[in-house]
């Protein structure tokens, strides 16, 4: 099959490259030429383990323009994969949707022949068969479903393991409402074993949301329960270990700490609580989730003021500043509000994280950055943010650790309190 990709940010570029290994010719296009010059030569414009080797060995199936006409005009899908930021108040800003949508319905306008249309793009319900279809059908003229192809097709990936779950994925979701959109995802997807879940193109949006939405209230449980627990001199992690074998609950994503960060669930479990208080609705559940997230990472603050009260002039060392270990993305990343209240705090802070510096640099050029995680330890207290691997093979010794990530091998020998345990 040959299908064009609109965007090459994290959902686009992880897209492409995986339909390639499939055997599909796959058309990148981007208005960025640095990304495109980068996947023309075997290089991923994000960082994703594994993925620069995917786009190398598939070099012959891939192609990158900035030309959309010609991109859409030569394939037989296109896939939109541009970026879903958030408005002020936490509804999702489709900017760029539009105008992809625009781009699109102006090629088709022109081009004989069926064109399947697909959001990859994470929107909340309703978007595709609303904005994104009167779009395309007011600059092609033509009508969705009958002229052209339009579908739903979210992803679930996790930064750091994203090739592992396209080729070995728990589900795949097709949302699409005519039989020819039906057939290519269909056909697209052939190989995979796995459940594969044919809805309606509103349904499988808000599959996408509700699933994201559901971890982060884990997550945010999670770290709630480990605050009573915390108070009551109770290990939080036995407790759901204990918790996560019954078969009705699972284990997964129950593990106390700072709170999620990253470019997916606090974005989306906003977007899906502003979509709900348009509709008249006050989520209570989603909005404790956000909020129990928000006052998290500062909890790591207030059991450093117990050990340091005053932390001017104070050096505090940050390990970890991405999200999560294996990727240098920093959206949303608890690092941001700790080193905040530590800058604000009058802290001199040095920080350190193996991919992640350079993006946080960006926003905080103020603070000392190391060149080694073992720099960090020459501080008057560490602050453990991100639960790096390395980390676990640094020597606490004599060190005061407040851990946000349950790094074992940081209590060894060290003056140590974790946030929930």
């Amino acid at each position: 099959m040959k299908i064009s990709i609109l965007g090459t940010g994290y959902v686009g570029a992880v897209t492409g490259a995986c339909f390639a290994e499939l055997g599909n010719d796959i058309t990148f296009v981007d208005i960025d030429p640095t990304k495109l010059d980068c996947i023309r030569t075997g290089r991923s414009p994000i960082y994703e383990p594994g993925l620069d080797e995917l786009l190398t060995r598939n070099l012959h199936r891939i192609s990158a323009t900035t030309d959309t006409t010609q991109a859409i005009r030569d394939t037989d899908a296109t896939f939109i994969c541009v970026g879903t930021p958030s408005n002020p108040d936490g509804s999702i800003d489709l900017r760029y949707i539009e105008s992809a949508s625009r781009d699109i319905g102006l090629v088709l306008q022109e081009k004989e022949g069926w064109h399947t249309v697909v959001m990859k793009s994470t929107v909340v319900s309703g978007t595709t068969k609303g904005i994104v279809r009167s779009t395309l059908e007011e600059a092609s003229g033509k009508e969705a479903f009958r002229d052209f192809g339009l579908a739903s097709n979210p992803e679930f990936l996790k930064e750091g393991s994203a090739l592992a779950d396209v080729f070995s994925p728990d589900r795949i979701v097709i949302g699409a409402e005519d039989p020819r959109s039906r057939e290519v995802l269909e056909t697209l997807y052939a190989s995979f074993d796995c459940p594969k879940l044919v809805t309606a193109i509103p349904v499988a949006e808000m599959i996408k949301y509700v699933s994201n939405a559901f971890l982060a209230t884990k997550i945010s449980f999670a770290n709630e329960i480990g605050n009573l627990c915390k108070l009551m001199g109770i290990d939080t992690a036995e407790v759901f270990a204990g918790v996560g074998l019954d078969a009705r609950i699972n284990p997964a994503f129950f593990r106390s700490g700072i709170g999620f960060g990253g470019s997916c669930f606090p974005k989306d479990v906003r977007a899906l609580i502003a979509q709900a208080e348009a509709s008249g609705l006050h989520p209570k559940i989603l909005s404790s989730v956000v909020a129990v997230n928000e006052d998290q990472p500062l909890r790591l603050l207030a059991l450093l003021r117990k050990h340091i009260p005053d932390l001017k002039g104070k050096r505090i060392g940050v390990l970890g500043l991405a999200f999560k270990p294996d990727t240098d993305d920093i959206r949303e990343s608890r690092a941001i509000p700790i080193v905040s209240a530590l800058l604000d705090a009058g802290a001199d802070v040095i920080a350190y994280d193996p991919l992640a510096i350079a993006n946080f640099q960006s926003f905080f050029p103020e603070i000392t950055y190391a060149s080694s995680a073992a720099e960090v330890l020459e501080s008057d207290a560490v602050l453990i943010i991100t639960e790096w691997k390395e980390f676990e093979a640094l020597d606490y010794t004599g060190r005061l650790v407040l851990d946000g990530r349950r790094i074992q091998k940081a209590a060894v020998g060290s003056i140590y309190e974790g946030v929930c345990w």
